[in-house]
């Protein structure tokens, strides 16, 4: 799977961003399990916000590794096995096609920062149990 049709998922034209106001213009609910801003989106690497809706199912992405921080909320965070709490400042990173997820939102609303490098395409998402979704049913904007 390569991202040969690149369609970068914001203009990148931003170059400082107020983390807090941009968390504010989130939904309140979402049908999907996550929504997000983009703060920037290059081939090489993206970064963004996003707001999880309710637990997130163990889960791979093929194409990136992913690093992850906690803006706000609160919730147990699994990794490969091994599970941990997560809260603001929680800093988390895992490598492509390392298994993770959410299994538990403790405090909502529950937000992380995201790098992704190389990019993650919105539809880059295996879940373990292919019963727990699809790339839509993942993200909003996969909808």
């Amino acid at each position: 799977m390569t991202d040969q049709g690149y369609q970068p998922e914001t203009d990148n034209k931003q170059q400082i961003f107020d983390v807090f106001e941009e968390l504010l213009k989130l939904p309140n609910q979402s049908d999907s399990m996550l929504t997000d801003v983009y703060f920037s989106d290059f081939p090489g690497a993206s970064s963004r916000i996003f707001r999880f809706y309710r637990e997130l199912p163990l889960h791979y992405h093929e194409e990136c590794d992913e690093h992850l921080y906690v803006v706000s909320g609160r919730g147990l965070f699994h990794l490969d096995g091994q599970e941990a709490k997560a809260g603001p400042g929680t800093f988390l990173r895992f490598s492509r096609r390392q298994v993770h997820g959410f299994p538990r939102i403790d405090e909502h609303p529950f937000v992380v920062l995201s790098i992704d490098v190389p990019r993650r395409r919105p539809d880059d998402i295996v879940f373990v149990n292919p019963e727990d979704g699809d790339a839509s049913a993942f993200m909003a904007r996969n909808n």
